[in-house]
């Protein structure tokens, strides 16, 4: 038969069984005796378990010599092998499903249980997406010594469009109230695994606790300051208004008490992984805070921050509070600019970048973000967020970046 006209096949290959080095490059090593195109292939390893696919097209006359050496092949490694015959219309039709959007589907928690992956997987189906491959994010959980991982996520790679993806996104806000686990679904485009700028909310978000509720406590006022707060975060009143009316009461509060204040910042779980990944990743972060600039500042050089916004209180010459402030608020339409601004000075475009805050007036700057966060926020914030992070602490948006503990060579310890 003339070599040109030999009629191909496609033959989809299964492998399973024990992992060890040297399979994958002995299974090809076969396929490329005969010539073998290939047309995917794909390899998971789950606890040394091997599941490796391979599709091939390959001529008629070879195939069935191919597949009696990988039988061979298969029966000395010790792994199962099974050869499935795909046509011509049903290859092309699956090339033709390759087009469709991607989605990644991000899911986690101090832990994720069966019952919890099923309630997004049956989301996902639902809205006629395909799961096309998982990957664990986070290392590999002990069962001796439980405290060494905190953590876990999942990731899965998806392929469709959403029926209606506003109520796909409901329902996963509502399962992570239910369940206590966390969700991200973003598009897989190029600016997924490309993102650049990184802005924080400051208090509430990097530190646990409002820089001007610590200055309260110790004016004497702290309990009219926090009411006024909890008001302003809840979007009950303006922030600008809420913010004059609480550094009014500040007047007469000696300065000295902000450095001492500062040294004390409890900071928020996973804020030292989270800096130092980042800055060795070359992200430029900043903070656009309600707070005062002392605090931001003392943040700035204790993780290496590029930059910092946030609202100057005027001081008499008795280095005294005045109970007034230096220039404009930053206040939730302000932090939204400064993104903007930013964006443009470190050419970066702004779906590269990410906003992560708690109140009412981070919602500007997490809708305009290319991936929008709500912290431990508060419940309007987190009804008009498309991700939110509630289970674990700041570095939990590492894995919505899409990092492995793995990449980062600590398994996912503390």
């Amino acid at each position: 038969m003339d070599e040109q006209n030999l009629k191909e096949e496609q033959i989809l290959i299964s492998i399973t069984g024990q992992d060890r080095p040297g399979l994958t490059a002995s299974v090809m090593g076969i396929l490329a005796r005969y010539d073998a195109k290939v047309l995917d292939i794909g390899q998971a390893d789950i606890h040394s378990t091997l599941s490796l696919g391979i599709l091939i097209r390959i001529d008629e006359r070879s195939s069935g010599q191919v597949m009696k050496e990988l039988l061979f092949k298969a029966t000395a490694l010790g792994v199962n092998i099974g050869f499935s015959p795909i046509a011509d219309d049903e290859y092309e039709a699956w090339v033709d499903r390759q087009g469709k959007n991607r989605y990644i589907l991000t899911v986690i928690g101090r832990t994720l249980s069966a019952r919890e992956i099923e309630r997004a997987a049956n989301i996902v189906a639902a809205q006629g997406l395909n799961i096309d491959s998982i990957l664990r994010l986070t290392g590999r959980m002990s069962i001796k010594h439980p405290e060494r991982n905190v953590r876990a996520c999942i990731e899965f790679s998806l392929r469709g469009t959403p029926v209606d993806r506003a109520a796909m996104q409901a329902e996963l806000m509502q399962l992570s109230q239910d369940m206590e686990i966390d969700f991200s679904f973003q598009k897989d485009d190029m600016y997924r695994r490309m993102r650049r700028l990184i802005c924080f909310d400051m208090d509430s978000t990097l530190i646990q606790t409002e820089c001007i509720d610590e200055l309260a406590a110790r004016a004497g006022v702290g309990e009219q300051v926090r009411a006024i707060t909890e008001r302003a975060m809840r979007g009950e009143i303006d922030f600008k208004e809420s913010f004059t009316e609480r550094v009014a009461l500040l007047k007469g509060l000696d300065v000295s008490v902000m450095q001492d204040i500062a040294e004390q910042l409890p900071i928020t779980e996973g804020v030292p992984r989270l800096m130092e990944v980042l800055k060795r990743c070359g992200y430029k972060i900043a903070i656009l805070s309600g707070g005062f600039t002392y605090f931001g500042e003392y943040l700035q050089r204790k993780f290496g921050i590029d930059y910092v916004y946030a609202n100057e209180l005027e001081i008499d010459d008795n280095d005294k509070l005045t109970g007034r402030y230096v220039g404009d608020v930053v206040d939730g339409r302000r932090k939204a600019e400064l993104l903007k601004l930013i964006a443009q000075v470190e050419k970066v475009h702004l779906a590269q970048t990410i906003a992560v805050g708690d109140g009412a007036n981070d919602l500007p700057m997490i809708s305009e973000a290319g991936l929008g966060i709500a912290f431990h926020a508060k419940p309007r914030v987190v009804a008009n967020a498309r991700q939110s992070i509630n289970t674990l602490g700041l570095d939990g948006v590492l894995y919505f970046l899409g990092f492995k503990d793995s990449y980062l060579g600590d398994q996912g310890r503390l």
